[in-house]
């Protein structure tokens, strides 16, 4: 009786046991996890997606699931969308549910694929998720893995369809392609690309012009890179060659047998060049309308251009000769005398120059052209442009002495004859054009123009320098044509201050300053004393009067102080004194902020250099 007491109260306590067990389990887990999660499964594991106390965590959730945090972070795909972002995973994708509990699911059938950022149009309606959904599309390897993945997709048409222009096309398939059908390409504009399709070509199938062949085992036709150069790329050549290449010439792409362009044929590239009233015949006046295309405008081969009685009937009967170009031109047959290769030289006066270009009627203004014309200086013909300019009581010069018949301008007016005259160029002015002071507003003058540097170029230095020095203006006492700058002709020993030394060789403009007061320089009230140019080394050591005479120790040849003598001075040197360097005893020293070298000593006591 004891012993059946003891079992009951045991078995009594173990069901107590069992179920406070059982309830503690179900108050901390209330269901399995799905497969996808079931390696977190454990009381140890719960923090790896719950925070205590609280709900469940994005936060976490995106910490595992880092390909769907990358679209947000790209602001990309479904979950970045209106409808989705900022919303809970949990408020769609729920779990303890059990094992085989679907976390992502949705009516697939209804789903509205233009949240994902990829709006289906076209075909892509019609065709199943999986169809484009599946591991073989996906570059993402981890991605690839997953089975029933909607994510790793791109939106390249060539990322889910084959190539079928293998690679000798853009990958931008939308640039011809629609969604609604591969075939017809509704997008491509053929007038886009280099040949746009005229006349009879607009007429022609794809086919025609891009063939089919097998390319890689796989059925290609030919889209890029055909020949269109020419006619004769696609098209047999009927003339066999014979009338060139360039079939535009006088053939048309709505027409190969009209005749509308013949007039444009390059006929100058043939033995025949068409020039005035050949231009306008029509080509079947001289070639035969019904020859055969390999024989068509083969007729007549030949022929030079200077043989007219070749076909057109001569009117002289030959009393004139054959040569008709002597006298007719193409231009006109009625129009006599008027040609370029008639031999004026029978006349006495030979065409040379301009004149082989003028107008017969510009000189023969009388009905006949055998009335003679005087023609012995060109002012019988030609006004005097000078208008006498260089006339004289004894001398009228003729216009040829100093131009050509081969042009007015430019004059043939040489340097060495300007130099017989009172003006004779030399230096810059070799270089200098002669509209530059021969050219007065729009006309040319010659005379009486100055002869002084100041008639033609202003006196910069006026009221600067006094006139003494340059008399009438003279720049020549100073400057040369060589040069304006550089080395001059002035004598500066004509000053208080004569160059010695290395003053010789500065230039000018390094002791007379330039500034926007004297943009060519100061000259005038310059002193001569050293330290107004240059910078006085030693302060106020040596003044005297306020002045500080630097000649007495030092020369312009160099800085070297050559003139000082220290047994001048109140401590000469003797002994060991006469081998110490100067900067021994003379140290820097600073007064006022100005640093310099102390040559004058206070006091010569030995303690005061020795200690």
């Amino acid at each position: 009786m004891v012993l059946k007491e003891i079992l009951k109260y045991r078995i009594v306590n173990i069901s107590i046991i069992t179920l406070l067990t059982i309830r503690a389990a179900a108050q901390l887990s209330p269901g399995d996890l799905a497969n996808s999660h079931a390696h977190l499964e454990g009381i140890s594991n719960c923090t790896q997606c719950h925070v205590l106390g609280e709900k469940v965590s994005n936060a976490k959730c995106l910490e595992c699931h880092t390909e769907i945090q990358s679209k947000l972070d790209k602001r990309a795909g479904f979950h970045y969308s209106k409808e989705v972002k900022g919303k809970d995973c949990a408020t769609c994708h729920s779990e303890h549910h059990g094992r085989k509990f679907d976390m992502v699911r949705f009516d697939e059938d209804n789903f509205e694929h233009n949240l994902t950022g990829y709006n289906l149009t076209g075909a892509h309606q019609k065709i199943d998720c999986r169809d484009c959904h599946k591991p073989d599309f996906i570059d993402d390897r981890d991605l690839k893995k997953r089975n029933d993945t909607f994510l790793g997709l791109e939106q390249a048409c060539i990322n889910c369809h084959e190539d079928y222009h293998q690679k000798t096309l853009d990958n931008d398939c939308a640039k011809c392609h629609s969604t609604e059908a591969f075939s017809p390409a509704e997008k491509f504009d053929h007038n886009k690309t280099d040949f746009a399709l005229t006349g009879k070509h607009s007429d022609v199938d794809c086919i025609g012009c891009h063939k089919m062949e097998t390319r890689s085992g796989k059925e290609f036709q030919h889209f890029a890179d055909v020949p269109s150069s020419n006619c004769n790329s696609c098209h047999d050549d009927v003339h066999d060659n014979n009338l060139g290449t360039d079939c535009k010439q006088c053939h048309t792409d709505r027409s190969f047998t009209s005749s509308s362009r013949l007039q444009r044929f390059k006929h100058h590239r043939t033995n025949f060049p068409l020039k005035g009233k050949h231009k306008q015949v029509d080509c079947f006046s001289c070639h035969a309308e019904n020859a055969s295309p390999p024989t068509l405008f083969q007729d007549n081969l030949g022929i030079p251009t200077e043989n007219c009685v070749a076909c057109h009937e001569d009117v002289h009967e030959g009393n004139l000769g054959t040569n008709c170009i002597e006298c007719h031109s193409e231009e006109s047959f009625r129009i006599a005398l008027d040609l370029d290769n008639f031999n004026h030289s029978l006349t006495g006066f030979e065409l040379e120059g301009k004149h082989e270009i003028v107008d017969c009627r510009k000189c023969h203004i009388s009905e006949s052209f055998t009335d003679p014309l005087p023609h012995s200086t060109c002012a019988e013909c030609h006004t005097d442009y000078h208008e006498g300019e260089f006339a004289n009581v004894n001398n009228t010069p003729d216009c040829a002495e100093c131009h050509k018949v081969d042009a007015f301008s430019p004059s043939q007016f040489t340097f060495e004859d300007h130099a017989s005259g009172n003006f004779p160029l030399d230096g810059a002015h070799l270089a200098t054009p002669c509209f530059a002071c021969h050219l007065q507003e729009t006309k040319w003058r010659f005379k009486d123009i100055g002869e002084r540097c100041v008639d033609c170029h202003e006196d910069v230095h006026k009221s600067e320098i006094p006139e003494k020095y340059y008399p009438e203006e003279n720049c020549t006492n100073c400057h040369s044509t060589e040069s304006w700058v550089g080395k001059n002709n002035f004598d500066h020993d004509l000053t208080v201050f004569v160059l010695e030394g290395a003053h010789i060789d500065q230039d000018c403009i390094a002791c007379h300053l330039r500034d926007e007061e004297k943009p060519y320089g100061h000259f005038s009230g310059l002193s001569p004393i050293c330290n107004s140019c240059h910078k006085n080394a030693h302060g106020s050591q040596f003044e005297e009067d306020g002045v500080t005479d630097c000649a007495r120790c030092h020369d312009f040849a160099s800085w070297d102080a050559s003139h000082f003598n220290h047994d001048s001075t109140a401590f000469p040197l003797e002994g060991k004194h006469v081998e110490v360097a100067c900067v021994e005893c003379h140290k820097e020293t600073t007064v006022e902020e100005e640093a310099f070298l102390q040559y004058k000593m206070a006091s010569f006591e030995c303690v005061d250099c020795h200690k």
